[in-house]
């Protein structure tokens, strides 16, 4: 399940990659509502960036470009949300263990108490009363930041890679 390697399906990738899919879904969406991009030359470009991205070859477009339902239903602009979504998990947590360093261990053995108290009090209890930047900033003490997940991934890589690292 932590095996870091390139997937053409967004959703079959690692927790690395992943969020190059979204990079290249978000690049695609910009470059199309921009005007300089038109949908014939999507496939092309979705091609292309897999490759700069993922160093995969894409066989058809059903592993490529139309592989998710979202713009074929007109939504646009949402891919970015799923890293979003990564990135304040990750602050979150960083934050939980300023004050309970304990809590990954307390987990492993069945108690999730610190985690569920915590989320209760920052997260669950403001959640409908800010947007996600304040609730972020009154959580954690800052504003959203990529670093936490960065620094989190970079310490399971280690740990699952000995020594390997992801570049900075």
């Amino acid at each position: 399940m932590n095996r870091i390697q390139p997937s053409l399906i967004r959703i079959q990738s690692d927790e690395v990659s992943y969020h190059l899919h979204i990079l290249l879904r978000f690049e695609l969406e910009r470059a199309l509502v921009n005007g300089e991009l038109k949908v014939a030359e999507l496939p092309m470009a979705w091609n292309s960036r897999i490759q700069t991205y993922l160093g995969l070859q894409v066989p058809h477009d059903g592993v490529g470009v139309l592989q998710d339902i979202h713009w074929s239903m007109g939504n646009f602009g949402y891919f970015p949300t799923y890293s979003m979504g990564s990135f304040y998990a990750a602050q979150f947590a960083e934050a939980l263990s300023q004050e309970h360093p304990d809590w990954e261990a307390a987990l492993a053995e069945g108690d999730g108490q610190a985690p569920l108290a915590w989320m209760r009090e920052k997260i669950h209890s403001q959640g409908r009363l800010y947007d996600s930047q304040t609730l972020c900033q009154k959580a954690t003490g800052k504003p959203l930041s990529v670093e936490p997940f960065r620094r989190y991934i970079q310490q399971k890589v280690a740990a699952l890679y000995e020594g390997l690292t992801v570049p900075a």
